[in-house]
């Protein structure tokens, strides 16, 4: 546990950065000390505002003395790397999900915290969110789940020449987008099978695409079924954000923001809150564990165990058959 206020560094400067940078901000258990990014305006335009020095590269910024912890919201192809050497420079980690886009090379990070003795903390605040916890809240009120159905689809026209619609920097969509499975493994436990299909349209050759369409149905060892869908781009022309659980008492659908509870007898709508605010509280957490010893929502091994799963629906694509987890 540490007693001193916290150094911090950044990398990146994205919105997932600058709600770090905020929330370290409004703590005086820490300080936001330096700030690596892509180019060289943009990353000194954003250290300006939170007061921290602009480094020219992540490698100099996890080499600096004056840094306990690494905060990494970056593109997810470079997660992997600036974790290792952060944590082979003796510093605390915080990256967003996935912690690396290939299992083996998460298995060596989780393995090197240990040994480093340094807190490794892979966020996935989706578990933090109103829709995951009313999930979790209601499960038991509708009994032994055989079926869900989760869903996310993001029409944008024009595709944006973005990371997040490069197939090397993103990663396998549900590697990349890892919360949609770890949803699924956090609620219905261990994976028996997955089959999966994904598809791109309109890629360049330097691996941008307009559209991407990933299915994958989940049978889990416990005997329910979960079919997940992931979608972005030109083509897709509703967006969509809904989960819904089929049980033998009961069932749960959530559409956006609108959730309801049905049973035999009545249908109950269901207040999930607010999504914002979960990288603060995320934040908060870290810190709260850093000083206080207090444990985190999330582990990096359950984050692994949904990298796996998503690697698995990779693999099925690739070669079209169903895989044995």
């Amino acid at each position: 546990m540490l007693d001193d206020q916290i150094q911090i560094g950044i990398v990146g400067t994205g919105y997932a950065a600058k709600l770090r940078a905020e929330s370290f901000g409004r703590d005086e258990r820490s300080r936001v000390v330096a700030i690596a990014g892509h180019t060289p305006e943009k990353t000194a335009t954003f250290s300006q505002t939170y007061q921290a020095q602009a480094v020219d590269s992540w490698q100099q910024l996890v080499a600096r003395e004056d840094i306990d912890l690494v905060v990494i919201c970056t593109i997810n192809s470079d997660h992997g790397a600036i974790a290792k050497a952060a944590l082979q420079n003796h510093k605390h980690v915080v990256v967003e999900y996935p912690l690396a886009l290939d299992v083996a090379a998460a298995e060596e990070i989780i393995a090197l915290a240990k040994t480093q003795n340094r807190l490794l903390h892979v966020e996935h605040i989706e578990l933090l969110g109103g829709l995951h916890q009313a999930l979790k809240q209601y499960l038991p009120q509708v009994g032994s789940p055989f079926y869900a159905r989760y869903s996310t689809m993001n029409p944008q026209r024009p595709a944006p020449r973005r990371w997040t619609y490069n197939q090397e920097m993103f990663g396998f969509p549900l590697c990349g987008a890892l919360s949609r499975i770890h949803r699924l493994t956090d609620l219905f436990g261990t994976v028996e099978t997955i089959s999966c299909q994904n598809r791109y349209w309109g890629t360049d050759p330097e691996s941008f695409f307009q559209v991407c369409l990933c299915t994958a149905q989940i049978r889990f060892t416990s005997g329910a079924i979960a079919e997940v869908s992931y979608g972005k781009g030109e083509t897709l022309w509703q967006n969509e954000r809904k989960f819904e659980v089929h049980a033998d008492k009961g069932g749960l659908i959530f559409d956006k923001d609108d959730g309801v509870l049905i049973q035999a007898e009545e249908t109950t709508k269901i207040d999930i809150g607010s999504r914002r605010g979960l990288f603060a509280k995320d934040t908060g957490m870290v810190l709260d564990h850093l000083h206080m010893g207090v444990p985190l929502y999330v582990s990096p091994t359950e984050s692994l165990y949904a990298l796996k799963v998503a690697d698995a629906a990779r693999r099925s694509a690739q070669i079209k058959e169903t895989i044995v987890m």
